[in-house]
């Protein structure tokens, strides 16, 4: 048995999102600071820059997380590779060297708490079942998910999409069920979701942070001409085509 105090429950944290095996609290103000740095304590604290923590109840599910993410643990929790032989492991390495992830995520089981290094970045939830079980990640991201789902790596469709998109060649998909923990430039708040039916969204940039693996991505002319690509100013923009949603990050 263990107890945990002063954590969750000291008055200058807050838990602001709670999902699966994950809940996100935030430090709502920097109560360890020097007098040369109470300045930016304080304008940090106005612009909503805050640390900001994952907790892990591995009671509720085992975690995936992303190499050296993990700060502290307590109580029942044994740490593993994740790696199921020979092949699953070349195979992580590879999604690892073209994604640019860790190429071997540890998993955590047991029954106790497991507590992640603090950030300064925004913790997204995102339930996958509601992305028809498969999400496409833009690098970086990843942070954690319940060890459940399963990582695979998405190749663009062609060349062009990832050379004229500013995109790599691969990207990290996660399918299945369960709760995935991104890190994100941009908040919540502010992220703007696209739900297609049979549509078409263009993008000219590269501000789509997630999508449903169902969609397409291809880049494409703005206009049905060069000239007309010309004339618009726009050039080539990213294409998402199908069924599906898009996580648009238009600030940050």
């Amino acid at each position: 048995m263990y107890q945990i105090k002063n954590f969750t429950d000291n008055d200058d944290i807050k838990t602001i999102a709670e999902l699966g095996a994950f809940r996100v609290i935030e430090y709502q103000r920097d109560l360890s600071v020097a007098p040369s740095e109470a300045m930016t304590a304080y304008y940090c604290h106005q612009m909503n820059v805050r640390k900001r923590q994952v907790v892990c109840d591995l009671s509720k599910s085992n975690v995936t997380l992303q190499a050296g993410a993990m700060q502290w643990t307590v109580g029942d929790v044994n740490a593993t590779t994740g790696v199921k032989g020979v092949g699953d492991f070349l195979g992580k390495a590879f999604r690892g060297s073209v994604t640019g992830e860790s190429a071997i995520k540890p998993e955590y089981t047991g029954s106790g708490t497991l507590v992640l290094e603090p950030t300064y970045k925004h913790i997204l939830l995102i339930d996958v079942a509601e992305w028809n079980g498969s999400i496409v990640l833009d690098d970086g991201l990843f942070l954690a998910c319940e060890s459940g789902l399963k990582h695979k790596t998405i190749a663009r469709s062609n060349l062009s999409s990832a050379v004229a998109g500013r995109e790599g060649l691969f990207n990290l998909g996660i399918e299945g069920n369960g709760v995935l923990c991104l890190e994100s430039a941009c908040p919540k708040e502010e992220l703007v979701e696209i739900t297609l039916q049979n549509d078409v969204l263009k993008v000219d940039g590269n501000m789509a942070i997630a999508w449903s693996g169902s969609l397409s991505f291809t880049v494409e002319r703005s206009g049905k001409s060069l000239i007309g690509s010309a004339a618009s100013g726009e050039g080539l923009v990213n294409v998402y085509r199908g069924t599906g949603k898009v996580l648009l990050a238009p600030v940050g």
